[in-house]
This record gives C-alpha cells, sequence and structure tokens, in this order.
C-alpha cells in the first residue's frame, strides 16, 4: 500500500512539473513573438534548468538558444541604425550564443536507443555561429583593451575550443584558421595579466606558433611555470615545474640568445644550483651572436673566475673594462683571481720562498679591489675583508687601520 501511494505522488510530482515547464516554454514564446522582453525569455529557461531533471530536455536549451538569438538580432539592429548599445553587451550575446549552442549539442548528440548520433540542430547552428566567430575575436581584443583579463580570456577561449568543439566538427578550425595563433597568444598573454598558470599554459603550444609573439610565449611559459603549485593546470598534468621551466628557458635561449628574459634567469639558475661551465656554455653560445654583449662576458668572467680559469678569467674581465670601464664586477672579478693565487701560495706555508711572489700578487689585486670600492661603495661584505687581507699583507698601516676600524663596526 505504502509503494502504491509514493507512486502516485511521484506521478503527480512529475506532472505537475511537466505542467509548469510547458507554462514556461509557452510564456518564453509569447515574449519572442511579442518582439521585446527577449531576456525575460532567457531567465525562464535558466531557471527550469536549475532543476536537473530538465537538463537534458532539447526544447528549453532551444528555447534558451532562440532566445538569446533574439537579444543579438536586436542589439545588430540597434548597431546598424547608429542608436546607442552597450558594446561589452554585444560581445558577451555573442558569446552566450556559442556557449548555449554547445550545450545544446551534447544533449542533442546523445545516442538514441540504438545508439545512433542524429543531431537535429547541429548543421544549422554551426552555420549561423560560424559566420559570427570572428566577433568571439573581436570581444577578446576589446575587454582586453578596458583591462579585463578574465572576460578577455574567456573570449579568446571561446574562440579557440571551436577547434575542438563536435558542433564545430566539420569546420577544421585547427587546420583551415590561420590566425587561431595569434589569437592564442592573446589567450595567454590575459592568462598572464591574470597570473593564472593554467591559463596561460592551456593554449601555449598553439600561441608558440605565431613567430613574431614566440619569445613572449616563452617568457610567459616560464613565469607560470614559477607561480604556487596549486594551479588545477599543474596538478591535472603531474610535472616537474621546475624542469619545465629550465626546459622552457634553455629554449628561449636557444632561440633568442638576446632577449633580456631568458639568459639572466638561466645563468642564476645555473649558478644556485653549482653549474658554472653550463654558465660558460650558454656565455659562449650568446657571444657567437653578439661578441661585445656586456651581459654575455659579465657571466663569462664570474663563471671563469668560478672555474679557477684565472688567464681567461682575467682576459674577459678586461675586455668589460675596455667596454665599459664602470662596471664594478669585473675589477672584482680580476681582484679576485689575484687573491685565490695568493691564497694557493699562503697555504704552501713556505712564506720565506713565497714573499716576493705575495706581495707581487698582492701588489696586483690593490688597484682592482679598490676600484671596485669605489664602484661599488655600499657592497662592504665584498671589498672589506679584500682590502683588510691586501692592507695587512703590504704592511699598509694607515689604510689598514682604517678598514679594521670598518670591519669591527660591521660584526
Amino acid at each position: 500500500m505504502k509503494i502504491r501511494i509514493i507512486t502516485i505522488i511521484c506521478s503527480l510530482l512529475l506532472a505537475l512539473c511537466a505542467a509548469a515547464q510547458k507554462k514556461e516554454l509557452n510564456q518564453a514564446e509569447a515574449y519572442l513573438k511579442s518582439g521585446k522582453d527577449f531576456d525575460k525569455a532567457e531567465k525562464l529557461m535558466v531557471g527550469l534548468l536549475q532543476n536537473p531533471e530538465h537538463r537534458a530536455n532539447k526544447k528549453i536549451y532551444l528555447m534558451w538558444y532562440r532566445s538569446v538569438v533574439a537579444q543579438y538580432e536586436a542589439a545588430n539592429e540597434k548597431l546598424y541604425l547608429k542608436q546607442k548599445y552597450d558594446t561589452a553587451q554585444f560581445f558577451g550575446l555573442i558569446r552566450r550564443m556559442y556557449q548555449v549552442a554547445e550545450s545544446l549539442d551534447s544533449v542533442d548528440a546523445r545516442p538514441d536507443k540504438k545508439g545512433r548520433v542524429r543531431p537535429d540542430y547541429r548543421k544549422r547552428h554551426a552555420e549561423q555561429l560560424n559566420v559570427l566567430r570572428h566577433n568571439l575575436y573581436s570581444g577578446g581584443i576589446y575587454q582586453y583593451r578596458k583591462a579585463d583579463y578574465d572576460k578577455s580570456y574567456g573570449f579568446f577561449s571561446t574562440y579557440l575550443d571551436t577547434g575542438s568543439q563536435p558542433l564545430f566538427s566539420g569546420y577544421d578550425y585547427g587546420v583551415r584558421d590561420s590566425i587561431m595563433p595569434q589569437v592564442a597568444y592573446w589567450a595567454t598573454l590575459s592568462g598572464y595579466m591574470l597570473q593564472r598558470p593554467d591559463s596561460v599554459l592551456r593554449y601555449a603550444d598553439v600561441a608558440l606558433r605565431d613567430s613574431s609573439k614566440r619569445e613572449y610565449v616563452l617568457q610567459y611559459m616560464c613565469e607560470a611555470y614559477r607561480w604556487p603549485k596549486d594551479s588545477a593546470y599543474l596538478a591535472d598534468h603531474r610535472f616537474d615545474q621546475d624542469s619545465a621551466m629550465v626546459a622552457t628557458l634553455r629554449l628561449g635561449m636557444s632561440e633568442f640568445p638576446q632577449h633580456p628574459y631568458f639568459f639572466p634567469r638561466l645563468a642564476d639558475w645555473y649558478t644556485a644550483h653549482m653549474m658554472p661551465d653550463s654558465v660558460l656554455a650558454i656565455a659562449d653560445r650568446g657571444l657567437k651572436v653578439n661578441p661585445d654583449n656586456q651581459l654575455f662576458l659579465l657571466a663569462k668572467s664570474v663563471a671563469q673566475l668560478n672555474l679557477n680559469q684565472d688567464n681567461s678569467c682575467i682576459a674577459t674581465s678586461q675586455r668589460l673594462i675596455e667596454l665599459n670601464d664602470t662596471l664594478p664586477e669585473p675589477y672584482y672579478n680580476i681582484a679576485m683571481v689575484y687573491l685565490n693565487k695568493a691564497l694557493m701560495l699562503e697555504e704552501q706555508n713556505e712564506p720565506r720562498r713565497n714573499r716576493d711572489r705575495l706581495q707581487q700578487l698582492y701588489q696586483l689585486a690593490r688597484p682592482y679591489m679598490e676600484n671596485y670600492q669605489r664602484l661599488a661603495p655600499d657592497d662592504q661584505r665584498r671589498w672589506a675583508p679584500a682590502l683588510y687581507r691586501i692592507y695587512f699583507n703590504l704592511n699598509m698601516g694607515r689604510q689598514f687601520d682604517k678598514i679594521d676600524k670598518m670591519m669591527r663596526k660591521m660584526k
């Protein structure tokens, strides 16, 4: 008896639900026929779809699509007649047409009882939307210029996703559309402005095909790999962010050696991981492109110092001084070559035999370290201990006392 009562109640509820659905569909139809209140028709359909039981009903999606199309056509007429209309709202309607049509298509393309897929609306809607597709790109550019990067990303994303949407399966946008890489660049840039790794990386492979923007896309990718690791994209794809960043830096350095982004960050990464030989290799690669690039020469000088390539370090540093005598680092590197040589002699613990050579090395180091002090006065923790050693070993009492007092205050 209880089961029978429950069945009756369920039947009544379904009947009431169907009646309410039919009523709202009829009301939406009336709005469309009236030539106004198209937005009210859309709201009715959106409300119906809040109920999970209605989400497989093609009639509701079709009415929703028609109501958005009606709003678009009314807006388009106003623009044609040069009447005032909200540009952002106009572009938004076009994007919503795509979103609703894609939702309808996903329901329309469900297999029937015999497993057949025969969508009723795909061809018609694809033809209609294909004509409007470029407006998605224009809408994205419009929102980007308004600095609404979340909306601009949405427009570009909708444009790009048409390449994989079943609704547009006969159009082969991924092959035939020559501006896909250009749109992907703008999507990647919008994601970069939002600092969302998943948005930067989602279309990066396509954006890299835009040769005029490739170096910038690689830069945005590197930055995305450095951002927090809780990104949905990074979690889904499960790769080592640090390795991906370094691989992208290497690619950027290989293709664009003079771009100001890739070399310094790759050199810093190699330095942090105690790989001076790798720093030297990329510096030499850069110098083949531009032999007088001061950044490459400076990195080479530091790498040679760390690799104990003393004569080469001095030669590279001297070349840097010839190009720019206001850079402090080459003076420091030359001074440290001589000081390191002196330290190695002192470790032999034969002061009498090595006395003259030690004096000579400290004399050679002195002017370079004093120049470094002059050019980098705030870097006391580097030049003060070095000058302390030099003045002590050269028996320069007045200069030594001054440095000694300074170092006592530093402790």
